[in-house]
């Protein structure tokens, strides 16, 4: 399957982790005295990948995501401007899960209209020939459903630390899930094309091992690990265990796992 060169802006705004950008700042950033702040920084980030993207490349498709992304935080902006105090507490802890899940049906519901949303943003890398191979369009409904899943798991757990622990900046809930959920999505969209793409050439022996694409959620570790110690001192020895399992892991990973 030939890919089209795609370098600089261009490239970047070509990868469906960039259309995600506003709502992983927006799940990332929001919660208690943070709903301003998070909503207008997603709704500029929203407007500049419109505005870069028709800037960029002129004549490109408009892509379900990012009119999605204009059109909820907008809303989620003028819902905010015209709350009263009690509905913007409420925005404040509980806004992320709604975005986590606004994300969610997006990513089920375009799959369901069979236009995964990843699709839109593969088509700008690959030959027109290719848009409706059964192999190419499969990996863009794999790639959509693991973004719906991480996005369904930050969710859950947002909704677990809101409502269960009653503490919306629980450190696990509110931040480690969460990110890790994101860091892993991100990493897969990177990964899973290299492996279709190998396997459609005939040479799967070259196809990128699972090790490369754990190896970043190892890493992954002994940050959170770090932060076990400085902000959940109680489980230092938790903080201990993830720093030096996380260091031997990606030890061991990058052992077995021949560089690219």
């Amino acid at each position: 399957m030939s890919t089209r060169p795609s370098g600089g802006w261009q490239g970047v705004l070509d990868s469906p982790v960039v259309g995600m950008a506003p709502w992983i700042i927006f799940s990332v950033l929001v919660g208690p005295g943070r709903f301003e702040l998070s909503v207008v920084l997603a709704l500029a980030v929203s407007l500049l990948l419109v505005v870069a993207g028709r800037v960029v490349r002129p004549g490109s498709s408009w892509k379900l995501l990012e009119v999605s992304d204009v059109v909820f935080f907008a809303a989620l902006t003028a819902v905010g401007a015209a709350a009263s105090p009690g509905t913007r507490r409420w925005l404040e802890t509980y806004a992320g899960e709604v975005s986590n899940l606004a994300l969610v049906l997006i990513a089920f519901g375009s799959m369901a209209v069979r236009m995964p949303f990843t699709l839109q943003y593969a088509r700008e890398r690959v030959d027109r020939e290719h848009w409706d191979s059964p192999g190419f369009v499969r990996a863009n409904y794999v790639i959509t459903g693991v973004w719906g899943l991480a996005f369904l798991v930050a969710a859950i757990a947002g909704g677990y630390g809101d409502l269960v622990l009653n503490d919306p900046d629980n450190l696990w809930t509110g931040w480690i899930i969460q990110i890790a959920a994101i860091v892993g999505a991100v990493r897969f969209t990177e990964w899973y094309p290299n492996v279709v793409r190998a396997r459609a050439l005939g040479q799967a022996h070259r196809a990128p091992s699972v090790g490369s694409l754990v190896l970043p959620l190892a890493g992954l570790l002994v940050p959170v690990g770090i932060a076990v110690l400085i902000f959940d001192g109680h489980l230092w020895w938790l903080g201990v265990a993830l720093i030096l399992c996380g260091g031997a892991l990606v030890r061991w990973l990058r052992r077995d796992t021949p560089a690219s």
